[in-house]
Formats: C-alpha cells, structure tokens, sequence
C-alpha cells in the first residue's frame, strides 16, 4: 500500500492490535509488527509494512522503529515482560507518543512508571462504549452529520494548557465546536463545556466538525500561537 500521512507502529497483532492496525492504515502510514509470522501474513496486504520480529530485542526493533515514528502501540498480551521491555525499548528509541494495552491495574502502573503516555484496557473501553450506546441508543440520531464531518477525541495540544475556551476561539480559527472534555483522571464526561473552561494537561477534546480539520488541529505545534 502507499505510505500516506503520520507514521504509526503496531506492536502485537492479536485482535485489537490487528484490528487498530487495519482501521489506521487508511489515513497513516502503519507498520505493523508481531513475532507471529502467521498474523504477519495475514495483515500484510492491509497496511503498508508488516514484519515478523521478537520486540524484545532492542537492536532488532530499532533497525525498523526511529524517533521519526509519530507513535507506536504496543498491543503484546501474551507476556507481560515482551510488553514492558517493548515499551522501554520505544523509550530508549525515542517515539514521541506511545500507547500502551493493559491487561490490569499492576501492569498499567509499571507502564507509567517507565514513560508509557496513554493506557489502554480494550476490554473495559470497550464495555463502557457499548453501556453508553445501550443507554443512549438514538444519541447520533439527533446529530445528522455530512459526509466529511466526525465526532473525534483529540488530547488537547499542549500549546492550550492553562487557557480558556473562549480565548482560544476554537471554532473562529479551525471551524470545530468542543461538544465534551473527559478528564484524564475520571469515567464522566464534562458535556457542553462553558467559555471560560479552562484547559488542562491530558484533557481529551470530544470534537464535532471536518475530519480534515481535526486532522489539522491535531498537528499543532506544542509552542504558543
């Protein structure tokens, strides 16, 4: 496939890795990555890379990983070592953004401890959304979106921390309406937030508006205007 857009790799290729991998390789250029040669295969027409190694082995994943990556996932379920030293190993290399699953509390904590940014329990995420949906099933009902619009979370740049809102003019710049802010520290959504909201550090934008645009306003750099 062609290489396209932000460089992203997948380490673990089970179904949720497989499956963020393939929802990805439309809009990013994905490596993906296992030590399986079988779901190697079996992903390989699908995103851009596919390879079979051990991550492990740090001169074997850094021969195929630079800092240049704009993330990587590590999706190993198998073995809580293989993804604690993966994650290390991406550290060392020097990825920007890196995501880490989560098979419990215990494994969550030592992959913040080493620098891992974002946790991710697929299975309790994946609970709450369908909660959500079976108690609110007609929600989007009453959003009729256009073709290119999206209702998209975005981690709030860092260039936003510490102003409102309202002096952001979120909408006059970038043509986006913040419908929600989830705080990094608890499940609740804070819904219609008001002008003089103040951002946060690992606030997530819940965002309606072109998909382009939120693509856009996700490359912000990180200094001020």
């Amino acid at each position: 496939m062609k290489r396209i857009g932000r460089q992203i790799c997948v380490i673990g290729l089970g179904h949720f890795g497989a499956g963020l991998a393939r929802s990805l390789a439309p809009r990013c250029d994905v490596l993906a990555i296992d030590n399986n040669i079988s779901r190697v295969n079996a992903i390989s027409e699908e995103v851009q890379r596919a390879l079979c190694l051990d991550a492990r082995d740090f001169e074997a994943l850094s021969s195929v990983v630079s800092s240049e990556f704009d993330e990587a996932v590590v999706s190993i379920g198998e073995s809580l070592e293989a993804s604690i030293l993966c994650a290390l190993h991406l550290k060392r290399i020097g990825v920007r953004v890196i995501r880490a699953k989560a098979d419990s509390a215990d494994h969550a904590e030592i992959l913040r401890s080493i620098g891992v940014q974002h946790i991710v329990f697929p299975e309790q995420e994946s609970a709450e959304r369908l909660a959500l949906h079976m108690l609110t099933p007609n929600l989007l009902d009453f959003i009729p979106l256009a073709k290119d619009y999206r209702v998209m979370n975005l981690a709030a740049p860092a260039a936003f921390y510490g102003k409102s809102l309202v002096s952001l003019q979120i909408r006059n710049r970038f043509g986006l309406f913040v419908i929600a802010i989830k705080k990094s520290d608890a499940a609740a959504f804070l819904f219609l937030p008001g002008p003089e909201y103040v951002i946060e550090p690992k606030d997530v934008l819940v965002m309606i508006g072109r998909e382009r645009d939120i693509l856009q306003l996700r490359e912000l750099p990180v200094s001020a205007d």
